[in-house]
């Protein structure tokens, strides 16, 4: 995915403790610890497409507005105000880094820069540099980005400067001989270590030329590395290994701490060791742990507030991570229902202590409505409807039939409950082909013009965005998926821009679904955005969208000469692009305008209608574009406007269009 002017702020920021890493290819320096991110192997996504839907050059742009910032503890008050202030500042961040291992001092000074639309850069600066030195830095720095991986640094900006140095790998190949070897194995060690999605490599390569050095890199990193036997511990000491904590580890070290704590009530010792630990950027973790345990047990729960109260109050802990951790468990108290039948009403009397000790952010009540606020009917009738939706969805996957799933869900007569219908849709495709992700798209563009209203389409983003870090744990890439479903949404008109904006503002700040939005402004505002997004599943053409206007041409050709219908509607199902058949819409009408007998052209779209080749979203589309070029039209066809008006006329008989279609100005 491209990086974009006003991509995506830092999710988190790392708080305090001192975490070091080795110098010297052992352990980490202190007693410090990284945390490694091992896979939890979920099914790997093998059908995901473009990584970096636009590549927008950052290194072309002379300004940007620099961000005020508050000076930090350490004097450092730089704050690059061009990409070139930006790259002068980094380097000497890496250089000492290389030279003290600290994490810790790394993250404050690149937080202290600001500019996050640049982090992508840092990536890329860091990685190049470590390429052309010792094992050591090589192992430093995959262990600065593990570190910074979700609290400085997104998934999003590390696949961004992976992108980049793939680009640029003929450029590294000249001062560094070995530069596919290195790099392929950054980029397995990266997906070992959980920070770069496993589907990045497919995405990557649908974006790099055929024979480039880059798509070797992707070659060697598959082969080589990530397919091999006993892989993940392969990669882990390519450069010599470290004595980091695994994520199960840590979580385990954490839950003895609380546990010894809760039996103790020594809360100074408690604070030692989570100290020790050194690992501030997982303490989301210590707040999920502490609360569940206080809903597990009712009597341990005034140690358990008093230790996050104090936790908080003496900074050991930040806000940021507190939110993070009460938000991770609203995601998963529906589970925990099933051990603690009272968990929601447990949960809600913490959150409500929580905001009013000040402590939590009392935004933290206000986010958007959760499946069960939406309920006005009974818990059974959602269970239902959700089976059901299930199986229309299946249903709709095998056959491609979208005026049928349009029935089915009629026969529902649950409209209330098409938000959670939107999320189940969008849920299932995630976790399929890109054909299902297309046809996903394709029903959303039918559904918002017959059945379902603008706010029933944004609560059931909101809906999909507020569970996007449990869906992560099933689908391996959901915030990337997901982004692309936002920013088509979009593109295919079923929301506007300015959706964006209202459903951010109805999400937790920082929380993994604010940070899916900012990525779908990203993919939007990129050069191309539209035939990138359209293009982003398309059906596995790979075409071009002049190719395909082309094909269309010529198809239509043949048609108005042999007029088999048979024959045109498979050419129009062969291309494999349902999502571009308006531009069949407006060429079929074009040409019946030109000619004498337009009887054939308009039998032919009735046919596709019928068939249920072309939806009314793809004919209102194509009859739309028609009409907004009327005006050139009428210089080479003097009666387009009569025709025109006699065409729509026909097509809302038919219900190819909407009886408001001829109102819309």
């Amino acid at each position: 995915m491209a990086a974009e002017e006003g991509a995506m702020s830092p999710t988190r920021m790392l708080a305090e403790g001192h975490l070091r890493v080795a110098t010297g290819g052992g352990a980490p320096a202190d007693g410090g610890i990284a945390v490694r991110h091992l896979p939890h192997h979920h099914p790997a996504k093998k059908d995901g497409v473009g990584g970096k839907t636009e590549q927008h050059n950052h290194e072309d742009v002379d300004s940007l507005p620099s961000q005020e910032l508050k000076k930090l503890a350490n004097g450092n008050n730089k704050v690059p105000g061009t990409l070139d202030d930006y790259k002068r500042l980094v380097v000497p961040i890496v250089e000492e880094y290389f030279s003290t291992g600290d994490v810790e001092l790394a993250a404050s000074e690149l937080r202290g820069l600001g500019s996050d639309q640049f982090q992508h850069y840092f990536v890329k600066k860091l990685i190049s540099m470590a390429m052309d030195r010792h094992d050591k830095e090589k192992e430093m720095a995959s262990v600065l980005l593990s570190s910074l991986y979700a609290d400085l640094l997104s998934s999003y900006m590390i696949s961004e400067g992976f992108m980049m140095l793939l680009e640029s790998i003929e450029d590294l190949t000249v001062d560094i001989p070995d530069a596919v070897d290195v790099l392929a194995v950054f980029i397995a060690r990266a997906v070992v270590d959980e920070i770069l999605p496993p589907v990045f490599l497919a995405r990557a390569r649908a974006l790099l030329p055929e024979f480039s050095k880059g798509i070797q890199v992707l070659q060697v990193a598959e082969k080589s590395y990530l397919s091999a036997p006993h892989h993940a511990e392969l990669v882990e000491r390519k450069w010599g290994g470290s004595t980091r904590f695994t994520v199960e580890e840590a979580k385990k070290r954490i839950q003895d701490i609380l546990r010894e704590y809760i039996e103790s009530g020594d809360i100074d010792e408690a604070f030692r060791c989570i100290r020790e630990l050194s690992l501030p950027f997982f303490h989301h973790e210590v707040v999920k742990r502490a609360l569940t345990l206080g809903m597990e047990s009712i009597s341990s729960q005034p140690l358990i507030l008093k230790f996050l109260k104090e936790a908080a109050a003496g900074c050991l802990i930040s806000s940021n991570q507190i939110s993070k951790g009460f938000s991770r468990l609203a995601e998963s108290v529906d589970d925990l229902t099933l051990d603690i039948p009272s968990a929601k009403d447990l949960f809600d009397k913490l959150v409500s202590t929580a905001i009013s000790e000040g402590w939590l952010d009392a935004s933290f009540s206000k986010s958007a409505v959760s499946e069960e606020e939406m309920q006005n009917t009974s818990a059974e009738k959602v269970k239902r409807f959700k089976e059901e939706s299930g199986h229309i969805i299946h249903e709709y996957f095998l056959s491609d039939d979208v005026p049928e799933l349009i029935r089915s869900l009629e026969e529902l007569s649950a409209p209330e409950y098409n938000p959670i219908f939107l999320k189940k849709l969008v849920t299932l495709a995630m976790d399929r082909k890109n054909r299902e992700k297309e046809m996903a798209s394709v029903l959303l563009s039918s559904l918002s013009l017959e059945l379902f209203s603008a706010d029933d389409i944004m609560k059931g983003f909101i809906m999909l965005l507020q569970s996007a870090e449990d869906t992560a744990l099933d689908i391996v890439d959901a915030p990337s998926e997901l982004a692309l479903f936002l920013a088509r949404a979009v593109i295919d008109e079923v929301l506007i821009p300015l959706n964006l904006d209202e459903i951010s503002s109805r999400l937790r700040p920082n929380s993994s679904g604010s940070q899916t939005v900012q990525m779908a402004r990203a993919l939007l505002s990129a050069r191309h955005s539209g035939e990138r997004i359209l293009r982003c599943w398309g059906g596995g053409t790979g075409w071009a969208v002049e190719d395909a206007k082309d094909k269309i041409t010529k198809l239509l050709e043949e048609f108005n000469t042999g007029g088999d219908l048979g024959e045109a509607c498979r050419c129009i199902r062969d291309l494999g692009m349902p999502f571009f058949n308006h531009e069949v819409v407006k060429k079929a009408l074009v040409t019946a305008m030109e000619k004498q007998n337009d009887a054939s052209i308009l039998a032919l779209l009735q046919e596709c209608f019928g068939e249920g080749l072309i939806t009314i979203n793809q004919m209102t589309k194509g009859f739309t574009r028609v009409k907004d070029g009327l005006d050139d039209l009428v210089l080479d066809i003097p009666n387009a406007q009569e025709k025109f008006g006699a065409y729509v006329e026909l097509a809302t008989g038919r219900g190819w269009l909407l009886p408001t279609f001829a109102s819309i100005p």
